[in-house]
C-alpha cells in the first residue's frame, strides 16, 4: 500500500476542498484497484504569510502555490489540490496538472450586511474585495462606491463584513459553496457584469510528470470538458503574462452550456481557431483599468482551446491590452 501525501494551505477552504478531493480519490482508487492511502500535509505560501498589503502589490505569480510546488518537486509531498485561478499559466518542470475535476459556480457573489443587492447599494457604501479584476468591474458598474482591499481568509473576509469595515464584500461563489456558506450570498453576479477569474470554480490537482501510478488515478478523475474550458482560459492568460495581480478575467463555456452564461456587450464573436471534432468553445476575455474607466472585452469561438485563447488575447493586444497591464505593473513596483 502507497501512501499518497498530499499538500495543502492551512486555511477553512483549502483544506475542505482537499479533503473534498481525497474523498473521491478514495473512493476512484477502491473502485479501479489503486493500493492508495492519503495523508494531508499542511503548507504555508507566501501569499498567506503576507496579509498586510494588496495581493497587486506583493508581486510575483504563484503566491499560493510555490511553496507547495517546491515541496513537490522535493518528494515531500506527492500531490497538491490548488484553487485553479491560484494557478500560473506555466507550470515549472517536472510538474503536471494531473486532473481538473468537474467546474463548480465560477461566478463571483455579493455579501452585503444591508441584504441590498450591487444595483440597491447606497452611493458611498464600502465595497471590499482584495481583487484587481472585481475592483475594474465593479468601479465601471458603480463607480459611486467606495471599492477598498480586503485580505485575509474567506471565513476572515466575512467577521470583517459582519464587524462593520465594509457594508459588503465580493467573494467567489465556488469557495462560499465549498464551505456550505451558499446561505450568505445576497446576490450572485453573472459573468455579463463581472467576468470571472481564469479557472474560478475549477481546482487543479498538481503532481510529478513521473509520477506514473498517481496519474493513472488522476486521470481517472479528470473532467474533459472542464479541463477544455480551463485550458482556454489559462492559455489566454499566458499569452498576456498575467495573474492575480492585474485586472484580467476570462471565461469559456461549451456549445451546450452557452445559453444565458455569455453575451458580453462589444464582443467580437469569431470562428478564428481550428480543430476537428469536438463542440465548440466560446471565450470572453477582459482586461480593464484598476479604476474601470476602460474595459476591454473580446469573445471568439472555435474548437481548439489552446487556438481560442490565444486568438482572444491577440484581439485585446490589438486594442491596448499591453499598455494597461504594463501601466498596472508599473505603479505597483512604484507603489
Amino acid at each position: 500500500m502507497r501512501k499518497i501525501i498530499v499538500g495543502s494551505r492551512q486555511s477553512a477552504l483549502a483544506l475542505t476542498q482537499t479533503g473534498h478531493v481525497i474523498a473521491d480519490l478514495e473512493r476512484l482508487s477502491g473502485e479501479h484497484g489503486f493500493d492508495f492511502t492519503f495523508e494531508v500535509h499542511k503548507i504555508v505560501t507566501k501569499g498567506d504569510r503576507i496579509l498586510d498589503v494588496t495581493l497587486s502589490k506583493v508581486g510575483g505569480k504563484g503566491l499560493f502555490v510555490k511553496e507547495i510546488e517546491q515541496a513537490m518537486l522535493a518528494k515531500e509531498i506527492d500531490m497538491a489540490v490548488h484553487s485553479m485561478k491560484d494557478m500560473p499559466s506555466e507550470l515549472p518542470e517536472g510538474l503536471i496538472n494531473g486532473a481538473v475535476p468537474k467546474r463548480v459556480d465560477p461566478r463571483d457573489c455579493l455579501i452585503s450586511s444591508s441584504g441590498a443587492g450591487l444595483e440597491d447599494l447606497p452611493q458611498g457604501a464600502r465595497v471590499g474585495t482584495s481583487s484587481l479584476r472585481r475592483s475594474s468591474q465593479l468601479a465601471a458598474l458603480r463607480p459611486d462606491l467606495v471599492i477598498e482591499p480586503v485580505r485575509g481568509n474567506i471565513d476572515s473576509r466575512l467577521r470583517k463584513l459582519e464587524n462593520g469595515e465594509y457594508d459588503a464584500i465580493l467573494l467567489a461563489a465556488a469557495g462560499l459553496s465549498r464551505m456550505g456558506w451558499q446561505d450568505r450570498v445576497t446576490a450572485y453576479l453573472p459573468p455579463e457584469i463581472c467576468l470571472p477569474a481564469v479557472g474560478q470554480g475549477a481546482l487543479g490537482i498538481e503532481c510529478r510528470e513521473d509520477d506514473e501510478e498517481l496519474r493513472k488515478l488522476l486521470a481517472l478523475y479528470n473532467d474533459e470538458r472542464t479541463a477544455l474550458t480551463v485550458t482556454a482560459e489559462r492559455t489566454f492568460l499566458g499569452a498576456l503574462n498575467g495573474g492575480c495581480q492585474v485586472p484580467i478575467g476570462a471565461y469559456a463555456v461549451l456549445e451546450t452550456e452557452q445559453a444565458g452564461t455569455t453575451g458580453t456587450t462589444g464582443t467580437i464573436h469569431s470562428g478564428g481557431t481550428s480543430g476537428e471534432g469536438g463542440p465548440s468553445i466560446t471565450l470572453t476575455g477582459m482586461v480593464g483599468t484598476p479604476d474601470g474607466s476602460v474595459i476591454l472585452k473580446e469573445t471568439c469561438t472555435g474548437k481548439d482551446p489552446v487556438q481560442l485563447g490565444a486568438e482572444v488575447a491577440r484581439k485585446l493586444i490589438a486594442r491596448g491590452a499591453e499598455k494597461i497591464l504594463a501601466d498596472v505593473k508599473g505603479q505597483d513596483v512604484q507603489g
